[in-house]
């Protein structure tokens, strides 16, 4: 293909080699209108309308590419699908309606009834109850590991696993997985190693280097980053991802043209934002280690953290997230977040706002108590998504949680 600037095509995929990702961020998945707008266009339409009725018959039969219906082709949808295909170092990408219709298009387009999952404990609670509750009714039987563990992992491996998943960091405690090992172990089994990589997206983490074969974000995350929109996205080999796209066209949990728009807005800042977390969270996470009614702090940028050295191999960065247990239980938890008056009290994270919430009750709430225990959520854990603002005010804040419970 050949790009002329008063043409409307897609920047050639060539014309990307060897770009930084913080370039990629800004300009992969670009497209222009006759209108040669600066901005992306975004495309807010159900259908698309062809010039006669043959051409329609051959889009919809596959010998003609063009858009056929925004259900699964859209210009704007694919524009982000390009983008973050390109920053992840995949060769496709599919968007979804929300993380987790991300992660169910997935299993659903890869899985059979029959298939073992091995998944680690350390997983989004919702996560967990996908494998535990949902695909169980369709046959697909799941093991739940220590995410650090790698002889657990090669334990529960059986000869029908088919699919390896996890997040790393882990929600809440930030633990990091060894992905090479992982994906040793996924391959000489056959199966496939499914990477959550909503806490350090491209810019600080492309599991497809380190062998992952998928990669799955919850755009409503960082990739956004105001908490704006909901959407998801799954990238990998184009293979696999034409089976992932083959659900998304038939069951359609989609993007819409308007999501995708906002998360490209997202993405041009992606770099800058996650520099700003990665400071601000570490420091935080130095600060919350001097106080006196903090039990722990999980953040892999610690230097005691277990897997701080992995971290700093596997990542480029230590993310935005950081959680710590209080002296107490809930009574204190709750205490501790009634008190602050800046930071926001809501479940979601990756915005530039911080945001704090009790794992326990919210994100995690659905879990068994003994799921709880096993993945390490106690009632006196807080989970903080440290956002933007001048580190100065965000002690503050906190320090008032801190004076609540006297000290």
């Amino acid at each position: 293909m050949t790009y002329r600037r008063e043409e409307t095509v897609w920047i050639p995929e060539s014309d990307l080699d060897g770009m930084s990702v913080d370039t990629l961020a800004v300009r992969a998945g670009q497209i222009r209108t006759d209108q040669l707008e600066h901005s992306d266009a975004i495309f807010p339409t159900s259908s698309f309308v062809y010039g006669s009725a043959a051409q329609a018959a051959a889009r919809f039969g596959g010998e003609e590419p063009g858009n056929i219906y925004s259900r699964f082709t859209n210009p704007t949808v694919q524009a982000f699908e390009q983008r973050i295909a390109a920053m992840e170092g995949g060769e496709r990408a599919v968007a979804t309606a929300s993380g987790m219709a991300a992660i169910l298009s997935t299993c659903m387009a890869l899985l059979k009834s029959g298939d073992h999952v091995v998944c680690s404990r350390g997983v989004f609670g919702t996560t967990n109850v996908l494998f535990q509750k949902y695909l169980a009714r369709f046959g697909v039987e799941t093991t739940f590991v220590s995410l650090t563990d790698m002889e657990a992992w090669r334990a529960a491996v059986r000869p029908d696993t088919r699919m390896l998943f996890l997040e790393t960091p882990s929600n809440p405690l930030c633990e990091v997985a060894d992905l090479a090992q992982l994906s040793a172990l996924a391959k000489a089994q056959g199966a496939l190693l499914v990477v959550d990589n909503c806490f350090c997206t491209p810019v600080l983490q492309r599991p497809l280097e380190h062998g992952a074969d998928i990669v799955i974000h919850s755009a409503t995350k960082y990739l956004d980053g105001q908490g704006r929109c909901v959407g998801g996205v799954v990238v990998g080999p184009r293979a696999l991802m034409d089976e992932v796209y083959g659900f998304i066209r038939s069951a359609g949990p989609t993007m819409s043209p308007f999501n995708a728009w906002v998360f490209l807005k997202g993405l041009e800042t992606l770099p800058i934002r996650m520099r700003a977390h990665c400071d601000n969270a570490l420091e935080l996470a130095q600060w919350l280690q001097q106080q006196n009614r903090v039990e722990t702090v999980y953040y892999a940028g610690l230097e005691r953290h277990p897997q701080h050295a992995l971290a700093k191999r596997q990542q480029n960065g230590f993310g935005g997230v950081v959680s710590f247990r209080l002296r107490g239980g809930r009574e204190e938890a709750w205490r501790f977040i009634d008190a602050t008056r800046m930071i926001s009290i809501t479940a979601n994270l990756g915005d530039v706002k911080t945001t704090i919430t009790h794992p326990a009750t919210t994100t995690h709430g659905r879990l068994s108590p003994e799921d709880k225990a096993r993945a390490g959520i106690t009632e006196n854990l807080i989970r903080l998504s440290v956002g933007i603002e001048a580190i100065d005010d965000l002690k503050t804040d906190l320090g008032r949680g801190f004076a609540a419970l006297g000290g």
